[in-house]
C-alpha cells in the first residue's frame, strides 16, 4: 500500500518552480513512493529498468561496478535530480549498466519508463528538465574524469570528504575506510594511511566507522 501522502504537493515543493501545472497535475495521479534507508541499493547492474527516478529528499551515489564488486563513483543525485543514465536506459530499453545506493534515508517519486517519451513530445518544461539533467551528470562525470587524472590521491580524498559533509550536510561520517576506498577506486590500507596522515595534521579526527572533520 503507498504512503498516504500529497504527491502533487511533493511535485511542487521539489520540481514545481520548472514543470506546467498540468503536467504536475498528469505525474501526481501515476507517481509510486519509494522510500529507502541508508546504504539501500535502489539500482543493480544488469536490473531491468522500468521506472524513472525522481528524488524529493535525500541522496543517491550513483556508480559503476565491475564483475569483481570494484566500484567507481560516477555522481549523485539529491533532492529535484533524475538519474541521466536510468533515464538513457529507459529510452533504449536496455539493463542497466549503474549502481545506485542511498546515501541516506531518501524519498523517490517513480514514474512508468514508457511516460519519458509522452512528456518529451508533449511537454517543454519536461524536455527542459531532462536535457538539463543530462548536461548536468555530464559536467559531473567530466570532474569526476578529471580528479582521477590529474590530481593527487590525497588531494582527491580531501576533496571526497569535503563533498560528502556538504552532501550530508554533517561534519561526523559515517563512513568505513572500505566504503571510501571503493568510491575513489583505491585500496583500503592505502585510504587509511592517508585519513591518518589528515588526523596528524589536524584536518580531522578519526573514530570507530565515523569520520569528524574540523571544517568544511
Amino acid at each position: 500500500m503507498q504512503p498516504l501522502v500529497d504527491k502533487k504537493q511533493l511535485l511542487h515543493d521539489t520540481i514545481g518552480y520548472i514543470l506546467e501545472e498540468e503536467l504536475i497535475e498528469e505525474m501526481s495521479k501515476i507517481a509510486k513512493i519509494r522510500e529507502t534507508v541508508q546504504d539501500e541499493i535502489i539500482i543493480h547492474v544488469g536490473d531491468e529498468l522500468k521506472m524513472i527516478p525522481i528524488v524529493v529528499y535525500g541522496s543517491i551515489k550513483v556508480s559503476r561496478e565491475n564483475p569483481d564488486g570494484d566500484e567507481l563513483l560516477l555522481y549523485y543525485i539529491e533532492g529535484g535530480d533524475t538519474c541521466a543514465m536510468t533515464l538513457q536506459c529507459c529510452v533504449r530499453k536496455t539493463d542497466s549498466q549503474i549502481k545506485a545506493t542511498s546515501m541516506e534515508p531518501s524519498l523517490l517519486l517513480m514514474f512508468p519508463s514508457e511516460y519519458m517519451q509522452l512528456w518529451m513530445d508533449k511537454y517543454r518544461s519536461w524536455r527542459e528538465y531532462i536535457l538539463q539533467s543530462y548536461h548536468t551528470r555530464m559536467l559531473e562525470l567530466m570532474e569526476t574524469i578529471d580528479e582521477i587524472a590529474f590530481m593527487r590521491l590525497d588531494e582527491r580524498l580531501i576533496k571526497y570528504l569535503t563533498d560528502q559533509a556538504k552532501l550530508l550536510g554533517n561534519l561526523e561520517l559515517h563512513h568505513t575506510h572500505q566504503q571510501i576506498a571503493d568510491d575513489l577506486h583505491s585500496s583500503r590500507v592505502v585510504i587509511s594511511r592517508l585519513l591518518k596522515q589528515l588526523e596528524n595534521k589536524g584536518a580531522i579526527q578519526i573514530r570507530r566507522n565515523r569520520i569528524i572533520l574540523k571544517e568544511i
